[in-house]
């Protein structure tokens, strides 16, 4: 007589409490992350950062560098609800404009920063050898500098430009994209539809951009998500440090830097500045969090409901977790 496994009690109610969500892989992604609540939250506070800086000329009735002496200094109001600098030019003005700026900043930095890192991770993960020795030792290389150091350096070097910024933050910010894509190729590059299309003679670089790099496509996103935040985060540093964008041209960090004379006779022209930076780093790693969690099921709460839902099902053997591959593409 068969023995019949009989799952937890937690593993049941688990697995009851949850209903399976079917359809297309996009349609559970959305899913999953529609049901991570912090996700959600992040998800509205980075889009009301990003309609206010993109419509902030349409928001607020001043001009960005309209200077008015008469009206300095003087503390939120209606007419004026961040206040006004010591040059009398509207705080809410330079904030939205500021946010133009960083978020373009750190999406630019973010895309050059993957483009390197993707291009530098796939040729070691595919080829091995000593190519991926060479490229590894670039990277450990790299990652041994403190990345401080290197945006002051490159800043004083080639100047504070919109251009400049973008390029230095991208060159310090490509190293963990580079290892998460080795490490995706190394592993994909030993399953089965991979050695199916190398005995069908499909071409290296056929097999690297419809085969491999869609497969390791969900480490790449989440990183690019949270290395906007980075980005964000070094663009600031360095205007606070007055090595950023330089006036009339205002950033977050710029604004930061220009409130240090008046910190505590008028504190609002650091609080509503700082306050943008901390929201939008947060908001974006909230998105980022809920995208793991999504990509990656192994790693959530949904992911585990699911186990607990196999388990409970004898589909799965108590203690013995799935391991969750992405979905081969056809050769």
């Amino acid at each position: 007589m068969a023995e019949t496994t009989v799952p937890p009690p937690e593993v049941a109610t688990a697995a009851a409490a949850a209903p399976a969500v079917t359809g297309s892989p996009r349609r559970v992604l959305l899913h999953s992350f529609a049901r991570n609540r912090l996700a959600i939250v992040g998800s509205v506070l980075l889009a009301l950062v990003v309609l206010g800086a993109l419509l902030g000329p349409i928001l607020s009735p001043y001009d960005v560098v309209a200077q008015d002496m008469g009206s300095r200094l003087q503390p939120p109001s209606l007419a004026h609800p961040m206040g006004t600098d010591e040059l009398g030019r509207d705080t809410l003005t330079r904030v939205l404009a500021g946010g133009r700026i960083s978020l373009a900043v750190g999406a630019l930095a973010t895309a050059v920063a993957l483009a390197i890192g993707v291009l530098v991770g796939a040729l070691a993960g595919y080829f091995g050898r000593w190519v991926d020795n060479v490229l590894m030792r670039l990277v450990d290389l790299m990652l041994s500098l403190p990345d401080l150091f290197l945006l002051i350096l490159a800043s004083a070097l080639f100047g504070p430009k919109f251009l400049t910024i973008v390029v230095i933050v991208g060159l310090v910010r490509w190293m963990n994209v580079a290892r998460l894509t080795r490490a995706s190729f190394l592993s994909l590059k030993e399953r089965e539809f991979i050695e199916a299309a190398h005995a069908l003679g499909v071409r290296p670089r056929r097999i690297v951009t419809r085969h491999l790099l869609p497969n390791a496509m969900s480490p790449i996103i989440v990183a690019g998500t949270l290395g906007v935040a980075s980005a964000i985060m070094a663009e600031s540093t360095l205007s606070f440090l007055g090595l950023g964008l330089q006036p009339p041209t205002s950033s977050w960090g710029s604004m930061l830097q220009d409130a240090q004379a008046q910190i505590f006779t008028s504190p609002w022209l650091a609080v509503f500045p700082g306050l943008m930076i901390v929201v939008t780093v947060l908001a974006i790693n909230m998105v980022g969090d809920g995208l793991r969690d999504a990509l990656d099921p192994s790693t959530s709460r949904a992911g585990r409901t699911s186990t607990a839902r196999r388990i409970a099902r004898g589909a799965l053997p108590p203690g013995v977790l799935p391991r969750h591959r992405p979905e081969p593409r056809r050769v």
